[in-house]
């Protein structure tokens, strides 16, 4: 499996963290990207994406460069198990996927497939890591390629 995850572009401020919008920036950046993304080896065939709305607006610049569908997923929100999201990577049929979602749980999943470990790393808003995984498992994705804004 090909693996891009991915943080959700630079948010503006809202009193509810869920309702949190893309600035002007965060969608230029998240289509530099995406552009990247696109012209690479890496293009995914799906994109998970977080409920939350600065995800979602992420994804759906993403999908609309890459012409892949989203699929929503609530288990990708900032403080989920990145536990849970290896679970749904077993069943996952799809060999190249986009997972589009927040710090802290981009910075724990990826640290748990290369390292099997949960302790994370930091991303930057609309920073994106590829990870080719032979077999879905702890550890055992190893990092190819990083695209930032």
């Amino acid at each position: 499996m090909q693996l891009i995850i991915m943080r959700h572009g630079e948010a503006g401020w809202h009193t509810l963290d869920q309702e949190r919008e893309l600035t002007e920036a965060g969608r230029e950046g998240v289509g530099a990207v995406a552009h990247r993304i696109a012209e690479s080896p890496w293009r995914p065939s799906l994109i998970w994406s977080s409920p939350y709305v600065r995800a979602r607006q992420t994804a759906g610049i993403m999908s609309e460069i890459l012409n892949c569908r989203i699929d929503e997923r609530d288990f990708i929100t900032p403080d989920d198990d990145p536990g849970a999201c290896l679970d749904a990577l077993l069943e996952v049929r799809e060999s190249r996927l986009l997972i589009v979602s927040h710090m802290p749980f981009v910075g724990s999943l990826s640290t748990l497939l290369v390292d099997g470990h949960r302790r994370g790393i930091p991303f930057m808003t609309a920073q994106a890591l590829c990870l080719d995984m032979p077999v879905v498992g702890p550890g055992c994705a190893d990092l190819k390629a990083q695209f930032l804004p």
